[in-house]
């Protein structure tokens, strides 16, 4: 008995299906929980979409996390030449996703200046931290800290820097 009663439990949890879970915080600071938001809360969160996450399968799960944690951005200037294709040769060699930020306004350069405190170029920025100047020993210290790989992995494809103003030229 106590087997058919364990196979029909089994079987009704197999067809309960979840739905939308939301958080909603109400005028008093308490928080509730349920499927339908509270009318008159302060503040709800749609906690459940139910749709997962896409993965990016072209990336590695190690470069994927280092990717999120610590993004990479080169900054350059359009007469930059050899150092800035020597920062991008370093990192597509290194198999590091990177976006590339192409410094040709003024707007853009008084905020590069701003926030990296130089006016030097190539620039490497991996999540908050800043190396001005393409120094390879350095920039290698601070990639494998952020966890990106040391070189790029098996039929890895090179890195096509993504430009936010213009897209770079080459010498």
């Amino acid at each position: 008995m106590k087997f058919l009663f364990l196979i029909c439990t089994l079987f009704l949890l197999g067809n309960a299906q979840a739905g939308e879970l939301y958080r909603s915080i109400d005028s008093s600071g308490k928080v509730h929980y349920s499927d339908k938001p509270l009318p008159a809360s302060d503040d709800v969160e749609r906690l459940k979409s139910g749709k997962e996450p896409v993965p990016d399968d072209t990336l590695p799960y190690e470069t994927m996390r280092a990717k999120q944690n610590f993004p990479v951005t080169l900054y350059v200037f359009p007469d930059c030449s050899s150092a800035c294709q020597q920062a991008r040769d370093f990192l597509n060699k290194r198999g590091i996703p990177f976006s590339e930020v192409n410094l040709i306004t003024q707007e853009d350069i008084d905020s590069f200046r701003k926030a990296s405190g130089s006016s030097s170029a190539p620039a490497l920025l991996i999540g908050k931290n800043w190396l001005i100047g393409f120094l390879a020993e350095q920039w290698n210290k601070e990639l494998d800290f952020a966890g990106y790989p040391k070189s790029a992995p098996y039929r890895a494809k090179p890195a096509i820097p993504a430009a936010k103003t213009e897209p770079a030229t080459s010498p």
